[in-house]
């Protein structure tokens, strides 16, 4: 049964990248327009959220998702899903109508024309430059108004499949606390297990989200980066752990499912 799946599924996949190519075509001529001049990133997340839509749709997806905390328009906020699908950042995009500006890694740039967009909408990091990081504290303080947020996935990698959670980043932390920006945890059990890096595994399915409450940064000190990272990280992973269908896609055995940090 699964071999008579596997046509199927790479038909699936290379959907995907036809959605993809298409929609980011077709949009060229008014991302174009909408990047000369960064005033105009509102009107950009606009587009960017409605090609996430088509994206999400598109491939057979829907979202089921929990709020413990709701979103002020007029505020900040320093967004760390955990990471483990190409499908993240289009659902992150789909859960919030207010601007958010992605920290983004500087290989992705040599996608053919989604990576010209790309640089023009993310901010660009590249970890091994202590000059780009400062440059992203810059960019951040100038793009950091009028309820525009940022987003980071802390663990800065797609973990394998058997990891159920990479370690932390410092990034994430060190900025919000610098902004006093709140951190939301943002909790995705279905990702890896529908749209993973596996082009033979996953399919068509609902996404389950839960967005917990947030971790308020506010009187913090750049001394107090590594307690927030682990309270972020400990949160988590604890959730994690609980989520039957994430643990046993990531092969982890019952008698091992108990809080282990890597921190």
């Amino acid at each position: 049964m699964y071999y008579i799946k596997i046509p199927f599924l790479l038909i699936w996949r290379m959907w995907f990248y036809i959605l993809l190519i298409i929609t980011v075509i077709l949009m060229s001529p008014i991302l174009l327009i909408l990047t000369i001049k960064e005033e105009y990133y509102p009107s950009i997340w606009k587009l960017v959220r409605m090609w996430s839509k088509v994206l999400v749709y598109g491939m057979g997806f829907r979202l089921d998702v929990e709020f413990n905390e709701t979103i002020e328009s007029d505020k900040s906020y320093m967004f760390c899903p955990n990471h483990g699908s190409l499908m993240d950042p289009f659902v992150l995009i789909l859960l919030s109508k207010n601007p958010i500006v992605f920290i983004g890694k500087k290989e992705l740039v040599k996608i053919p024309v989604f990576g010209f967009f790309y640089k023009k909408i993310v901010i660009l990091v590249d970890r091994s430059d202590p000059k780009s990081r400062k440059r992203v504290y810059e960019m951040a303080k100038r793009r950091l108004q009028n309820g525009t947020s940022m987003a980071i996935f802390p663990e800065g990698l797609v973990p394998t499949e058997n990891v159920v959670l990479a370690p932390y980043k410092n990034g994430a932390f060190s900025l919000a606390i610098e902004y006093k920006m709140p951190i939301v945890p943002q909790v995705y059990y279905d990702c890896k297990r529908l749209f993973s890096w596996d082009y033979l595994k996953g399919g068509p399915g609902v996404f389950r989200i839960r967005q917990h409450k947030f971790i308020e940064t506010t009187g913090l000190k750049d001394t107090d980066m590594e307690s927030l990272k682990q309270q972020t990280y400990k949160l988590m992973y604890a959730d994690l752990l609980n989520d039957k269908k994430y643990m046993e896609d990531t092969n982890q055995p019952n008698n091992d499912r108990e809080f282990k940090s890597p921190l």
